[in-house]
């Protein structure tokens, strides 16, 4: 389920050069498939040398093996012109606020928010220079509704989405240049293993990284400002908005009800 298509944002990806950060595996891994499948050229960025060259062997992407949070600029310099910008690259960490390591927020605000914001700044001008492009943020329904035990990656995400529509009705008079934000749930990935805490929920259950990448690519060919995948996401995203008190009252009884049911230790 997605905004209504704004057709003035969208684009057109056969032999659009998009940039995707943290491509080495999930949702950027099937991003970057999804998006050469569309015919586009890709710069794919990431830590992990080797898991990169598998997906640029699959894409015939050009790789380029950088952290974001400390070389935003370096990033920007090599990519050259930017079509599209797939900011994916994000890490997390769950757990009680107060046990949260010495160093652990700034990194998450680092990757999570600074890292996404500098890259726009460094590559929007040349998308508005040009009369054409496209802004992707991969945020997260944590985002939206806060989620125990995620605080800080929450907030990361939350301001991540600020950003991004501040950023838009800032273009909002920009011809051809879109921003949109992806919301995904709990998606199949080596996330909740890297974060140090596995996801041991029965419910809601995890999707495939592939169907976000569905998402991201309908997002940057329709001009979507927003898509919850999965669609049914909306609905605790919009009661928190509209109805607060009654959104709080179900997270708090939903979340009794997961540790109840779930082993010692998990979420």
């Amino acid at each position: 389920m997605t905004h209504a298509r704004t057709r003035t944002d969208a684009m057109r990806l056969a032999g659009a050069h998009v940039l995707v950060t943290g491509a080495s595996s999930g949702i950027g891994a099937a991003t970057a498939r999804a998006l050469a499948g569309a015919g586009a050229r890709l710069t794919l960025a990431g830590r992990d040398r080797e898991r990169l060259a598998a997906v640029a062997s699959a894409t015939g992407g050009r790789v380029l093996v950088c952290d974001v949070a400390t070389r935003a600029e370096e990033l920007a310099e090599r990519s050259g012109h930017v079509d599209v910008l797939v900011n994916n690259a994000g890490v997390g960490w769950a757990g009680p606020f107060v046990q949260m390591p010495a160093g652990s927020v700034e990194e998450l605000l680092a990757v999570n928010l600074a890292a996404p914001i500098e890259l726009t700044r460094l590559l929007l001008p040349g998308m508005t220079a040009a009369g054409r492009g496209h802004l992707v943020f991969v945020a997260s329904i944590a985002g939206a509704v806060g989620v125990a035990q995620e605080a800080v990656y929450s907030a990361t995400k939350a301001g991540l989405m600020a950003f991004a529509e501040g950023l838009r009705h800032e273009l909002h008079h920009v011809p051809g240049v879109g921003v949109s934000v992806l919301l995904p749930g709990v998606v199949d990935t080596p996330f909740f293993v890297r974060r140090g805490t596995p996801y041991t929920r029965g419910w809601p259950a995890p999707v495939a990284p592939e169907r976000v990448a569905r998402a991201i690519v309908a997002a940057i060919r329709d001009g979507r400002p927003e898509s919850f995948v999965p669609g049914w996401l909306r609905v605790p995203a919009r009661l928190r908005g509209a109805a607060p008190g009654a959104f709080r009252v179900l997270a708090r009884r939903f979340g009794r009800m997961e540790r109840s049911a779930a082993p010692d230790g998990a979420q």
